[in-house]
């Protein structure tokens, strides 16, 4: 099975990003995460993320806050799909996160989720390598399944309740 990259722009940024390790746990996909920055260590960044296709991994998520150029570097650097995460926060509450992640250019495409989305950003990883895992691709049909059948309940609850 493929990996995922899990790259995070601060530490600080760490409590938004366990929703996604918890996420590939669930799933049992490996991954591997690392504090990287766009501004401060390109370098790393694009020597990590260049060799990543190489060694073993299939997606890549970044996160990051304020100018959160992390994911745009990542793009840069490699053909893997690259699933940005902006992180809410700074004097904008995350809207300069969210823009500088989802404003790409033509050529070096970003699937960004919501801030602080890093568990969509997961599952979105999970239906990529799904493309050619059908176990995964079982897991998360049972996934959506169950939360279907949640939502039933819940409403249940309720007519029962009026």
């Amino acid at each position: 099975m493929k990996k995922v990259a899990v790259i995070m722009g601060s530490d600080s940024d760490l409590p938004v990003v366990e929703k996604a390790f918890a996420v590939l746990k669930e799933y049992g996909v490996p991954f591997e995460a690392r504090v990287m920055s766009a501004h401060r260590t390109p370098e790393a960044v694009q020597s990590f993320v260049g060799s990543a296709r190489e060694n073993g991994f299939g997606v890549v998520i970044a996160c990051a806050g304020m100018a959160a150029h992390l994911a745009g570097v990542c793009a840069a650097a490699t053909t893997l799909p690259v699933i940005g995460v902006p992180v809410k926060g700074g004097m904008l509450d995350g809207l300069d996160a969210l823009l500088s992640t989802v404003q790409m250019p033509t050529g070096i495409p970003v699937a960004t989720v919501a801030m602080n989305g890093a568990a969509n950003a997961a599952i979105l990883a999970v239906e990529i390598l799904a493309l050619s895992d059908e176990s995964l691709a079982d897991a998360l049909t049972d996934a959506r399944r169950a939360g279907a059948e949640k939502v039933y309940a819940k409403d249940a609850a309720l007519q029962e309740k009026l």
